[in-house]
């Protein structure tokens, strides 16, 4: 799993390179669409979270990730259809293009050439973007997610030129250099992260658009790679639910519930898992949503959760989304790794597509 982290600036730039030899400009031939659906599922799907998080508010259409199969009733000809599978056989996109082909959308799909997916699209006349083979879906992130970027800015749906485009993979490239298995954990800030989290349920808040699709991201890594649950939200809507958690039987610990440190160890059992909060912080927060993440981090140390706060960097939406993205990546990792865990397997995932597979189709 680690070399195909260390992938992901190679990643970046092979798919923009093909996503324009694939002609995704043309896709503005006809003017911006009324809204712009992606379909998709698991670490494919992401793809979709990322687009939404980098157009932020400031998308002039509508861009929904749609989990499912077939479309929603109100998505026809005038609308941007994008089918995303790494494998080009997963079956819930494969439903949502058969129907948008049906209804006369235009299409964008992005998967293995001579993949059904590929072949469905073709019967659309969409524009097709392959993706490289050799990774697992969540670790293709990059080249499943690249097109689609490089497609929002000529749909002037966000502002991602070359030079922005290449300015993340410079920044991927940046935190592979400081995330790198040699480096101790000194000074290693993605080993830093797997030993906070070490123990834990981790609770990974978002605090604006970009900032929820790298919380989103991050807790799907927890479950891919190091085999935890993990909870996602954002803020401000985390302050009106998830916030109550800090209250209940997983806050603190329990040498903070005055424990029994004479207790047996081995007839009692290891102590249970306490709550951790992450706090993914852009610089262009919301200034009362900015309030909210301080107060929310001071109530959660309050109450005996660590708390631990990742700003962005970079100086462009696309950068600071790169940088959250990257580091998470390699923190699951190593987390997965810490707990004697290998991370690229998902064997729940296989064994449940090898049950369902007939008569359907399997990924």
């Amino acid at each position: 799993m680690l070399p195909a982290v260390a992938s992901s600036a190679a990643q970046v730039r092979e798919a923009a390179v093909l996503a324009v030899e694939a002609g995704v400009a043309s896709l503005a031939a006809d003017g911006r669409p009324r809204a712009v659906v992606i379909c998709g599922m698991g670490g494919s799907g992401i793809a979709g979270d990322i687009l939404g998080g980098l157009a932020g508010l400031g998308s002039p259409v509508p861009i929904l990730t749609h989990r499912g199969y077939g479309l929603p009733a109100w998505v026809g000809p005038v609308d941007l259809v994008v089918a995303v599978s790494c494998s080009g056989s997963t079956e819930e996109p494969l439903s949502a293009l058969e129907e948008a082909v049906r209804r006369g959308c235009r299409l964008l799909v992005v998967g293995r050439s001579g993949s059904p997916l590929d072949d469905l699209g073709q019967r659309g006349r969409a524009v097709f973007v392959p993706v490289t083979q050799g990774r697992q879906p969540r670790a293709s992130i990059w080249a499943l997610s690249t097109p689609l970027i490089v497609a929002g800015h000529a749909l002037g749906l966000l502002h991602a030129p070359v030079d922005v485009v290449e300015a993340a993979a410079v920044t991927l490239e940046q935190v592979a250099g400081r995330c790198r298995p040699d480096a101790d954990s000194l000074v290693n800030p993605a080993k830093r992260l797997a030993l906070d989290l070490d123990g834990t349920l981790p609770v990974v808040w978002g605090a604006s658009p970009l900032t929820a699709s790298a919380a989103y991201r991050f807790a799907c890594q927890l479950n891919e790679n190091a085999k935890l649950p993990a909870v996602w939200g954002v803020l401000p809507e985390a302050d009106h639910n998830q916030v109550t958690a800090f209250d209940g039987p997983f806050a603190g610990s329990k040498s903070s519930q005055n424990e029994d440190f004479f207790a047996d160890r081995e007839q009692d059992g290891p102590d249970a898992a306490q709550l951790a909060l992450v706090l993914l912080r852009d610089g262009e927060e919301h200034p009362q949503v900015a309030r909210r993440a301080e107060v929310s981090a001071e109530m959660a140390r309050e109450r005996g959760v660590p708390v631990v706060q990742l700003l962005a960097e970079g100086d462009s939406a696309l950068s600071r989304l790169a940088s959250l993205v990257g580091l998470a990546d390699y923190a699951t990792t190593y987390l997965a790794l810490l707990q004697g865990i290998d991370p690229s397997p998902v064997d729940a995932i296989t064994s449940l597509k090898q049950r369902i597979a007939p008569p359907m189709l399997a990924q």
